[in-house]
């Protein structure tokens, strides 16, 4: 009865690789605007890139402390006016 039963083998699978990448990103275009990468270094460079990083989140920064401080309000008054 053990004999009946022998397990098939596998056959086993043999990968090819052809060269090609994972995903062909050629068509893309190159995005909507280019790259302005400076590769010097500089301190003026680094803190160019530094404000033009704070500049673009004070917007979202301030909207989310207004929306932190509206949520305290509100719970401070449903607990103040419970008791």
């Amino acid at each position: 009865m053990a004999k009946d039963k022998k397990k098939k083998k596998k056959d086993k699978v043999t990968y090819i690789d052809d060269g090609s990448t994972i995903s062909d990103m050629s068509a893309l275009g190159g995005g909507r605007r280019p790259l302005n990468v400076n590769d010097d270094g500089s301190f003026k460079a680094k803190w160019q890139t530094y404000v033009r990083a704070v500049r673009s989140m004070i917007v979202p920064m301030l909207v989310t402390m207004g929306a932190i401080c509206v949520a305290f309000l509100v719970l401070y008054l449903i607990l103040e006016f419970a008791s």
